[in-house]
């Protein structure tokens, strides 16, 4: 039985709680508004950072003429860039509080301390990134990094939830009872990771029709394409890449990079649910993956017939979003499992000596 020093049912661990789970909600929320200034062409609409033409709000075209000759003010497009921004503060500060909240209890076993210092550490390079997508004029790698660090971000926050919870239970058990990655587990999280950073490649670069039809791409299996140039990740930083700087050969190679990538995410997905499946704990979190990435197949390709609408397009990264929480969950299941097995190998034993 765990010590009851070990479960400090306080206030202060509630709000914790309360807390790190409205940041799990907050950053999507976050995300999604990126995702949208994006769409509606509005990444540039400030010209400089952190403020908007040298103001802290959206100043009239006059002030804003002045400041920037050359970056006319489109005030919708001003405004939907510095909503991001405010939302995006506001969630640094609920990382900082949950920082400030956690200080006092971070010597106590089990505190998960690290992934709060963690959680703001990629907060701040997140808020860096934002700033790099305006200066360097939303190049193509920076803009993909920023969608990979708001994950990361949800992420964090996700995993800080669930190891309070655990220490709110009072189980502040070493990591060796807990289960290790396994390849499989291993292959599918890459696979996962690498077609995210597949789609917010074909984002950055404007590919998202760049074929047209399915399952063909331009009426053909295998259309010209330009690898090399689709993805020269070393490129050097242009003058500004909104609408995109690269030819139609090299965007199709990025489109199709991301098909292959959705089909080899599926095989591994359906992989990892076959060979845990007879883990009944599991099943939820295994079946709920396949049907998100089923989703996600679909919605993908309504993209590609519908010329990419705004509202399914954003469905779109809210799919990536789920899937990104589901192999989380699962995986946090999976490790802990091993906890619960052995609790139950225990109270056999000790009714077997009674």
């Amino acid at each position: 039985m765990p010590d009851a020093s070990l479960q400090p049912a306080t206030a202060r661990l509630r709000l914790l709680l309360r807390l790190s789970l409205a940041g799990v909600v907050f950053t999507t929320v976050v995300i999604l508004i990126g995702v949208w200034t994006r769409l509606v062409d509005a990444g540039l609409g400030c010209p400089d950072w952190p403020g908007c033409y040298g103001r802290l709000v959206v100043p009239d075209a006059e002030r804003a003429m002045a400041h920037s000759p050359d970056a006319p003010l489109e005030v919708f497009k001003a405004w939907v860039e510095m909503i991001h921004r405010y939302v995006a503060s506001a969630l640094g500060l609920l990382v900082i509080a949950l920082l400030v909240l956690g200080a006092g209890l971070r010597r106590r076993p089990g505190y998960p301390w690290a992934t709060s210092v963690a959680l703001l550490i990629v907060i701040l390079l997140q808020g860096a990134f934002g700033a790099f997508t305006v200066t360097l004029k939303l190049w193509p790698q920076v803009v993909t990094m920023h969608l990979l660090g708001g994950l990361a971000v949800l992420l964090l926050f996700l995993w800080l939830h669930l190891s309070l919870r655990r220490f709110a239970k009072g189980d502040a058990a070493p990591s060796s009872r807990r289960r290790r990655l396994t390849p499989l587990w291993g292959v599918a999280m890459l696979m996962l990771l690498l077609q995210l950073a597949l789609g917010g490649w074909v984002s950055s670069n404007y590919a998202g029709i760049a074929c047209q039809g399915f399952p063909t791409c331009n009426g053909e299996w295998w259309p010209e394409m330009d690898w090399s140039e689709g993805f020269h990740l070393t490129q050097t930083v242009g003058p500004n890449y909104l609408h995109g700087q690269l030819h139609a050969d090299a965007r199709t190679a990025i489109h199709q990079g991301h098909r292959i990538g959705a089909l080899l995410l599926g095989l591994a997905l359906v992989a990892l649910a076959a060979r845990y499946w007879k883990e009944t704990r599991l099943r939820p979190w295994l079946g709920g993956l396949v049907i998100a990435y089923g989703v996600q197949l679909g919605l993908g390709i309504a993209n590609v017939l519908m010329w990419l609408p705004l509202w399914l397009a954003l469905l779109h990264t809210a799919g990536a979003v789920a899937l990104v929480l589901l192999m989380a969950l699962g995986l946090w299941q999976w490790r802990e499992s091993a906890l619960v097995a052995d609790d139950s190998t225990r109270r056999d034993k000790e009714w077997v000596h009674v």
